[in-house]
């Protein structure tokens, strides 16, 4: 009995063996995409727009609320693109505008030159990957690959995360936090913000060329075989830009066509008090990317290994207990996973919340020892900050791996038949409401508690945030009798 469990098992995981080479491909460019992301869209973006762009940090805040905004609604938008001109069309076409835009961004700092023409087409060329990857997922394997394909790409997604918090603390240690690099050739010396952005310019080639080169046009694997169909835009007489045009027209008018009759349904309502709650934890993702970084640069020195104290360990951590908590607890509702995790993370954003002396014996003894000398490679006394920092990260990446997977699942658990795919399409509300609000109320909070020269009280920035994203645990469980439904398959 022992022996079948344990081929049943591994046989789960070899049933990609088959796979054809697109999949592959799909996996290798993913983990390069979002690199090439973690590089300039998350820790970086706030300080170049500051230290290079010459920003305040209110105004470096309103222009992330605005772009992430518009990358989220840009991302919504081009899921019919596949359709209109196909992935490979789609993924180079997405490709080449981030090679274009980050190549502004290394070599220009004038806002005029910089913000339209490097940040906005960075935010289309991001959203020109995402969707298109998850249907090239889904369009390159069979129906019995499709589960461990996608555990494989959102495991790629967390590994590029991890290599890129990596890369972004080594470039600051090596130039300094304000350093200068010589590019070699043309001899153009440019900021170590400059620098990161174009590391992210450096991974994104490879993804044009392997896209070019490796995908063939109008792939297709079925259950009962591959097929090769030819590509056939449904917009042949136009250009790549005239179909996306009539490929966002045509999916905002069947859009509205489906929304409105999605207004009708009780289950709806229910569907978006549900994410209307789950905004408040988001915050908490998105101040570790816009408000963190600028936060521990002004309390922890300039070169501190911020990338990994945040996005190493919370890419580690989620790749090993996500599926670990998902098989643990399979007969919880989505909506009680949800509950649980998204308390344990909002309770976490309380330890930097309290004065960091509290953590000075902690600091001073093996676990500081084992943090800032063993791991991060600090000299001299370990700042309590990090070990703060680092506890938080762990217990509000074992909340992430509850609830984060289930948002997912819930909007599929509880749709209609036939309406999932507009269920799941405004399941990204609450990333579109969180990126904007907390873009435009980073650089507040910084201006106000943690500024780069006066008195700070920093430690009121994560108390704030924390109670903020108790709203999400406390909302749901108090209105859980009302908005609460029934999941498919679970009592």
């Amino acid at each position: 009995m022992t022996e079948v469990k344990e081929e049943s098992f591994i046989g789960k995981f070899l049933v990609l063996r088959g796979a054809v080479r697109e999949l592959w491909l799909i996996f290798g460019t993913k983990v390069l995409t979002i690199l090439a992301y973690g590089l300039v869209g998350t820790s970086t973006l706030g300080l170049w727009l500051s230290s290079d762009v010459g920003l305040s940090d209110q105004n470096a805040g309103i222009v992330i609320a605005s772009w992430s905004s518009v990358l989220t609604l840009f991302t919504v938008m081009v899921g019919s693109l596949v359709d209109a001109v196909g992935i490979r069309k789609s993924l180079l076409a997405g490709f080449g505008l981030c090679v274009l835009a980050r190549f502004v961004m290394s070599f220009f700092s004038v806002p005029w030159i910089a913000l339209p023409l490097g940040l906005l087409p960075l935010a289309l060329g991001e959203a020109l990957q995402t969707p298109v990857m998850v249907a090239a997922v889904k369009r390159f394997s069979t129906t019995r690959q499709r589960a461990i394909a996608f555990s494989v790409y959102y495991a790629m997604m967390n590994v590029g995360f991890a290599v890129a918090g990596w890369s972004f603390d080594k470039v600051r240690a090596v130039l300094g936090e304000y350093g200068h690099y010589t590019v070699p050739v043309v001899g153009v010396e440019i900021s170590t913000y400059q620098t990161i952005i174009l590391l992210g310019l450096l991974f994104t080639i490879p993804n044009l060329l392997i896209t070019y080169f490796g995908l063939r046009g109008g792939l297709e694997v079925t259950d009962e075989g591959v097929k090769i169909n030819p590509e056939v835009s449904l917009y042949p007489e136009k250009s790549f830009l005239g179909a996306f045009y009539f490929s966002c027209r045509d999916a905002l008018q069947g859009w509205f066509k489906i929304f409105s009759n999605l207004w009708t349904q009780p289950t709806f309502y229910r569907f978006l008090a549900f994410f209307g709650f789950v905004v408040f934890v988001k915050l908490i993702l998105y101040h570790f990317y816009y408000t963190f970084p600028k936060f521990a640069i002004r309390e922890l020195g300039e070169g501190a290994p911020i990338g990994q104290v945040f996005s190493v360990l919370n890419a580690v951590i989620v790749v090993i207990l996500a599926p670990v908590i998902g098989a643990l607890t399979q007969k919880f509702t989505a909506y009680k996973a949800v509950i649980i995790g998204t308390t344990i993370s909002a309770l976490s954003v309380f330890l930097m919340a309290v004065p960091p002396a509290l953590f000075q014996g902690l600091a001073d003894g093996w676990l500081g020892n084992l943090i800032g000398h063993s791991w991060l490679g600090l000299t001299g006394p370990v700042h309590p900050l990090y070990v703060a920092i680092v506890i938080c990260v762990v217990i509000y990446s074992v909340g992430e791996s509850f609830y984060s997977p289930r948002l997912y699942e819930y909007p599929a658990a509880i749709a209609p038949k036939g309406q999932e795919g507009s269920y799941m399409a405004l399941s990204m509300l609450p990333y579109f409401f969180a990126k904007f609000f907390v873009g435009a109320m980073s650089g507040f909070l910084l201006a106000r508690y943690c500024p780069v020269e006066g008195p700070r009280n920093s430690q009121m920035i994560w108390l704030i945030v924390a109670g903020m994203a108790m709203l999400t645990p406390v909302g749901l469980l108090l209105a859980r009798r009302y908005i609460q439904v029934r999941e498919a398959g679970r009592e």
